[in-house]
């Protein structure tokens, strides 16, 4: 068996996942088909805050809140909307968008840049740091 490293699986999900970049994502802040997905941890946005109307599911729990025979199901990520994904830098947004598409989540995207980069193309954001 081959050993792979994080690197390699981000490299991986990415190949299999759309990329957008910080500016392309922005635009797409309030549209009623989009939900921006916080897939950071909790301290993360209390220290920055978050994308104006994202929701935030950690990415240690997303598997579990993205299934809808789950008890901890956010509706969210089963609205059939188009799903945004960040993170800090953009490998757990990828690692996640994949996981989500591995589960028959089709229309899924992820930012590269992560936060940072949508904050640097002018998104709209809440909490901390907005």
């Amino acid at each position: 068996m081959t050993t792979k490293s994080a690197k390699d699986l981000v490299a991986e999900a990415n190949r299999h996942v759309e990329t957008l970049s910080g500016e392309e994502a922005a635009k797409l802040v309030g549209q009623p088909d989009v939900v921006f997905v916080d897939v950071r941890e909790g301290e993360e946005l209390q220290k920055t805050g978050k994308v104006k109307g994202a929701v935030h599911v950690p990415r240690g729990f997303l598997e579990f809140q993205a299934d809808p025979t789950s008890p901890t199901h956010k509706p969210e990520l089963g609205s059939g909307k188009r799903l945004v994904l960040y993170c800090a830098s953009g490998g757990r947004s990828a690692l996640a968008a994949k996981a989500l598409k591995d589960m028959g989540i089709g229309d899924v995207a992820h930012v590269a840049g992560g936060f940072g980069a949508l904050q640097q193309a002018g998104a709209p954001t809440e909490g901390r740091g907005s």
